[in-house]
């Protein structure tokens, strides 16, 4: 097969993604199931749409090894490293660390076979997290694992508690009915200064979880559609929740459902299904609706059918006020709630897609058919017939696609299949791989393609005989018959060229700024303890070079006494003087390694020279690397000012948007010129990915720094203005994640729609050289990418709507691969049932990443407005096509997408739209965006906060294995005490807030004194004291870390420090510079709905 690049592989049509899959629970594991809820505040009506859990929990990681004496990475490595492939985890030392326990490292979990072909395995001994015992396994299968992993509640989109929840008081009554809650609770007094007395949550009520059956294989495929269940509710369902006047009489929340003739579009099964029990969906149901049920709907079985009641319903009678014609109390609209327990998600349930739980949420996942929602995540989970539906409802079509994410390691691994030297079965005519849900006839001689329709030959070896229901008989005993993400092992006709030995070459830079700020040295020594992290394999090449106004390469051949120097002069003309013998074995290069790494920052410590010709250095480091490929890691800490692509300080450097205006300001978001753009591509062609940490004091155009990982599936890190006492812990939990993350090198990438949709475009961190397929140098756990889709004609509702990403890349240990992960869902004709499958994360993703995309290009207050009116569309078209009964004084909001305006206002505020913020964080945030999971991306603009001082005394159970964290505390200044100490985190940051009058008791338990007036700005530190409350503030922080698999960088405030203003500007329901107050925003999309009627 010929080969789209040089030195490069050729494009298959198809590959697949992440560990993955259920491991079955164990026995008397709590199984979430959905309560009949209706509003999540006073005056809502019923909620309409299926409630989902919430909470993503990364892998599992502890603290970092602490460096040894007198240079951390020259000695060998830490007793109990496993040895052998890549990403092992060494095990930590006894005695106390500084950010809590490491999880013991371990070669497997509960017993699982320790490789293939078991499951896909490419990394073996399990990975290693940055500093902490880390997320195991790699991109082909299980990961290794050393204990239970551990779950913290997130905010969940849905709204509500799981298990059997009666109503709340004061939420779904109007107060001072008879029999009726009095609503609310009272207002708490002790608001800090200027802020209104803080109302508390909403008690929270939660039935027992139930407990969670070990499961068996479950059949996948399509089955026969069923007939319509017109009319008619499924007895398990509950009638609909109340509706509320008082307090928010203007608002409701999934009423106006489509009618009664609108089943729920996803079987749900039964409780006589086998495995876990499942949720439930309540259903809201008005009169005028427009859903009809889909042909595919499977009721649940052995659940009688009852004709639903009609809702509670009220008249809205809007309340007037000297403020305007709406009062809206704040505590009592909808808000993410976290978690209880973990539920157990089966993607497909009797025979039907399954509505998949929100992003965010603690779950553990059960193929049986569909691929994980972790790998593969719909805006849609009902597919729109036709293109003008789509339209009508004002919502896009699109894919998150995450082809390596981790699975929880609870979870099944990715099957490996070895299908000989014929290679996987595919379509003759579109090339799909095959999948559960292409049709086998002629006694199995035949299969039609569920993609294009072509009717295919079966190969003579894979010939089985039909079932009585149609099946092949084997279909258990082949995952890829069975299971929604497999992966192949390649054949020779996938490859052009031998697997390349995985290498690593490190640029850092010496300049006088580097070595003057500790950059230089804490960059070798983190370098030196992440390889130390590492495990001894010859396919693993280590390299290191160092540059300011010329090159020095270093010869670590192991035959030398010593590491000798190179220097290239020529900055304009750069070439590699050693190109076949830069990069060693990482076990022969150890000792020259050490030494060296020891020696930079000493070598140059009188270097006086200020220039810093990085482009040229990464152009000569391109050149050693051309024949094998391989990941340059560039460390930079000053602006380029010399050789190729060198930059200069743009006009507008580090001003703000007021002094030099919008427009200005939005050029420097954009690269300075094509120069990097055509050194990346370039190096791209070469399957050489690069990965930049810039460490620098000032401004240093990351925007244009920014294209050389954005082009080459590298991963930007930024440390600005860079401390090397504060950040020299993060600079080495980054790097030592990002080589021993699972990933994948020399990857192509293709996603495949059924025929009558289209791929319109990709989104994300890659090369595209055709149409058809994204070039990957390197691809990893942590990179998503953004599929838009598009109709071609209509769609037929009596099949499903099938999507498969196939990924062909190599593993770090030299294995080609083709992961493969398949979707299907129905496909409906009904707007209504598009609300009701809408997923509210995927949405949230899709418009996060175009707004970001257009920033560089589009002026700010444009992309605000933008955002605006496309929330003002989607609910304009629920209310005018699925609400039809209901009082146009009333803000309709859809069930799945309630959560949808609080989303978009945040937002609307977020870094990368606000021009106060430096360019070079807004360019950093832009390209964090570009390639940013699901699951992270609402904590980046709507973080988690909560109350230290309220931590409860059981607080460390969320790091032994439970799903729920403390509760929230809302995103509002009047949610803060000045008595109060709080923990704010975005996934990326963290910021520890002190009240001006916090509890001295408080305040000694967490940082050992009793007053902060004394401490000067910046000198608190979080450390672990021996106080109970300090315990868990530091079991808190880990469990966020190891769930956002990232170390967060951790500031600690108290009233007047200078970075205060960053901490309030998180609290996006308040009304700021760059966006109105929660509840004004939904004052002010009320009134764009009803401007649109009028």
């Amino acid at each position: 097969m010929a080969s789209p690049y040089p030195g490069g592989f050729a494009s298959p049509p198809g590959s697949q993604g992440p560990p993955f899959s259920a491991r079955p629970a164990q026995p008397g594991a709590p199984v979430q199931q959905s309560p009949p809820i209706g509003s999540s505040f006073a005056g809502a009506s019923p909620m309409a749409g299926p409630f989902q859990p919430p909470g993503t929990a990364g892998p599992p990681f502890g603290t970092p090894p602490q460096p040894a004496a007198p240079y951390p990475g020259a000695a060998p490595s830490p007793a109990g490293s496993a040895q052998g492939q890549y990403g092992a985890s060494p095990q930590r030392p006894s005695g106390p660390y500084p950010m809590g326990p490491s999880a013991p490292a371990g070669d497997a979990y509960a017993g699982r076979p320790a490789g293939p072909p078991g499951g896909a395995r490419p990394y073996g001994p399990p990975q290693a997290r940055p500093g902490f015992a880390g997320p195991q396994g790699g991109p082909s299968g299980a990961p290794g694992y050393g204990g239970p992993p551990q779950f913290g509640g997130q905010m969940q989109p849905g709204g509500g508690q799981f298990g059997q929840a009666p109503p709340q008081p004061g939420m779904f009554r109007p107060p001072g009915g008879p029999g009726m809650s009095a609503g609310p609770p009272a207002a708490q007094p002790g608001g800090f200064p200027g802020a209104r007395p803080a109302a508390g949550p909403p008690p929270q009520q939660a039935g027992p979880p139930s407990a969670a059956p070990g499961y068996g294989p479950r059949p996948a495929g399509p089955s026969p559609p069923p007939p319509q269940m017109a009319g008619q509710q499924q007895s398990g369902y509950g009638g609909p929740g109340s509706q509320l006047g008082g307090a928010f009489q203007n608002l409701q929340i999934g009423t106006g459902s489509p009618s009664a003739t609108a089943q729920h579009p996803f079987g749900t099964g039964g409780a006589a299904a086998a495995g876990a029990q499942r949720r439930v969906y309540p259903q809201a149901y008005t009169t005028g609706g427009q859903g009809q049920p889909p042909a595919n709907y499977a009721p649940p079985p052995g659940m009688p059918s009852m004709t639903p009641p009609a809702p509670a319903r009220m008249a809205a009678q809007p309340r007037t006020s000297p403020t305007g014609p709406s009062h809206i109390d704040p505590t009592q609209i909808p808000r993410p709630q976290p978690a209880e327990t973990i539920a157990v998600f089966e993607t497909r349930v009797a025979g039907a897609a399954n509505l998949p739980p929100p992003a965010t949420g603690a779950y553990l996942v059960r193929d049986t058919g569909n691929c994980s929602p972790r790998v593969m995540r719909a805006t849609l989970n009902q597919v729109p017939a036709a293109e003008d539906l789509l339209k009508t409802a004002g919502m896009p079509l699109a894919l998150l696609v995450q082809p390596l994410a981790l699975g929880d390691p609870r979870e099944e691994a990715v099957p490996l299949v070895d299908c000989g030297e014929a290679g996987p079965v595919r379509c003759s005519r579109c090339k799909a791989y095959i999948n559960p849900f292409m049709q086998f006839v002629d006694q199995g001689r035949s299969f039609t393609c569920n993609f294009c329709n072509m009717k295919n030959e079966t190969p003579r070896d894979y010939v089985m005989n039909l079932g009585p229901d149609g099946r092949r008989r084997d279909v258990l005993e082949r995952p890829e018959l069975s299971r929604g993400s497999v992966e192949f092992v390649a054949t020779k006709e996938y490859m052009v060229r031998p697997p390349m030995p995985h290498t690593l070459l490190f640029l850092v830079d010496v300049s006088l700024n580097a070595v003057t700020t500790g950059s230089t040295a804490a960059c070798c020594s983190a370098i030196a303890r992440a390889l130390a992290d590492l495990p001894d394999a010859d396919t693993t090449r280590v390299g290191v070079a160092t540059y300011d106004s010329s090159i020095h390469f270093y010869n670590i051949n192991p035959s030398l006494a010593q590491p000798q120097m190179l220097i290239v002069p020529d900055v304009k003309d750069p070439y590699a003087p050693l190109p076949a013998g830069l990069a060693v074995p990482l076990p022969a290069a150890r000792q020259h390694l050490g030494t060296l790494l020891e020696a930079l920052p000493s070598m140059f410590q009188s270097n006086r020279v200020g220039d810093s010709a990085m482009g040229s250095a990464v152009k000569a480091a391109m050149l050693a690397l051309k024949a094998t490929g391989g990941k340059i890691l560039v460390f930079q800490a000053v602006l380029p000012s010399l050789g190729i692509a060198s930059l200069s300080a743009r006009e507008a450097e580090g001003r703000t948007g007021g002094a030099v205006g919008e427009k200005e300001v939005n050029k420097l978001l954009a690269p300075a010129d094509k120069a990097l753009e055509k050194l990346a591509t370039e190096a791209a062609e070469f399957q050489v990915s690069l990965d930049v940490f810039v460490t620098a004091q000032g401004y240093c155009d990351v925007a244009s720094l920014a294209v050389l990982p954005r082009l080459t599936g590298g991963s930007l890190y930024t440390y600005q203005p860079f401390n090397a006492a504060a950040d020299s812990a993060k600079l080495y939990n980054d790097l030592r994640w990002n080589l021993t993350r699972p990933q994948g090198l020399e990857a192509v990438m293709r996603v495949r729609c059924s025929q009558g949709l289209q791929v319109a475009d990709y989104s994300g961190s890659f090369c595209r050289r055709i149409p058809t397929d994204v070039d990957l140098p390197a691809v990893d756990c942590d990179k998503a990418l953004l599929v838009t889709l598009r109709h071609e004609e209509k769609l037929p509702e009596t099949a499903e709507a099938a999507f498969q990403c196939a990924l062909l890349y190599t593993t770090v240990t030299g294995q080609r691969r083709i992961r493969v992960h398949t979707l299907a869902l129905p496909v409906t004709a009904a707007l209504g049932n598009l609300f009701r499958g809408a997923d509210l994360d995927a949405h949230f993703a899709y418009f996060l990443k175009t707004a970001a995309a257009d920033v560089p290009r589009v002026p700010v207050p444009q992309i605000r407005d933008s955002i605006t009116a496309q929330t003002v569309s989607i609910l304009h078209a629920y209310r005018k096509h699925c609400a039809t009964s209901s009082s146009a004084g009333q803000l309709i909001l859809p069930e799945a997408l309630k959560l949808l305006p609080l989303y978009m206002l945040a937002l609307a505020k977020s870094p990368g739209l606000r021009t106060d913020m430096r360019p070079d964080d807004r360019a950093a945030w832009l390209a964090k965006v570009a390639a940013l999971p699901v699951p992270l991306a609402v904590p980046l603009v709507y973080p988690r906060m909560f109350a230290v001082h309220e931590l409860p005394s059981d607080g460390a159970a969320a790091a032994a294995g439970g799903a729920g964290l403390p509760a929230v505390v809302g995103l509002s200044s009047e949610k803060l005490e000045a008595e109060g100490v709080y923990l704010l985190e975005n996934g990326e940051d963290a910021f520890l807030w002190a009240g001006k009058a916090a509890a001295p008791d408080v305040l000694a338990a967490l940082f050992g004194v009793r007053s902060l007036d004394q401490v000067a700005p910046g000198q608190l530190q979080l450390a672990r004291l021996d106080s109970p409350l300090s315990q868990r503030l530091n079991d808190l922080v880990d469990e966020i870390r190891r769930q956002r698999c990232s170390y967060l960088r951790l500031r600690i405030l108290k009233r007047g420090d200078p970075l205060e203003p960053a901490f309030f500007q998180c609290l996006v329901e308040d009304k700021a510079q760059y966006g109105q107050s929660y509840v004004e925003y939904l004052i002010h999309i009320h009134r764009q709905i009803q401007n649109k009627f009028n």
